[in-house]
């Protein structure tokens, strides 16, 4: 399966998948706060300001899942409802582990919502585990957003092994 750098005119399509995909798998599991703050323009927003981070899975003008990366943080790792079970997300974890090790990440992390067992259990089943819990600040046009998270680590190869 091909990942590719997202374009201009996937942000939409990006957003819809974000938003869906957060509530579907986020909103019972954070604050009311929170969630009224997660709007289809709030990941616009945000994605555009990441477009050159994004890389996507699926055809051009049509894509079934994205990734971002954050330093050495796999930051956000969404894929549509059609496209779960179809090997989506796994390309673009991989993805995104390739391209950290290749920044010269040894140990790379990410934020697994508390309860989302779903997304848990891919993440292990990629080779990732939990480090534990710990106070992740979540981005939102109000400002920072504290919330307690499951952290993941995957130790990547380097140049020397």
């Amino acid at each position: 399966m091909q990942v590719r750098f997202a374009e201009a005119n996937e942000i939409d399509d990006l957003a819809r998948i974000w938003h869906e995909g957060w509530h579907h798998s986020h909103a019972a599991l954070s604050p009311p706060e929170l969630t009224r703050l997660r709007t289809f323009e709030s990941f616009r927003e945000r994605l555009c300001a990441a477009l050159a981070e994004i890389r996507v899975a699926g055809p051009h003008g049509a894509p079934a899942g994205f990734c971002v990366l954050k330093g050495d943080e796999l930051y956000q790792l969404f894929v549509s409802a059609e496209a779960r079970g179809t090997g989506v997300a796994a390309a673009l974890i991989a993805d995104a582990e390739a391209r950290l090790a290749g920044c010269g990440v040894e140990t790379a992390w990410l934020a697994c919502a508390i309860g989302n067992d779903r997304a848990a259990r891919f993440y292990e089943k990629s080779g990732w585990r939990r480090a534990g819990t710990v106070v992740n600040v979540a981005e939102t046009s109000n400002g920072p957003f504290p919330v307690q998270v499951w952290r993941y680590e995957k130790r990547l190869a380097d140049a020397s092994d």
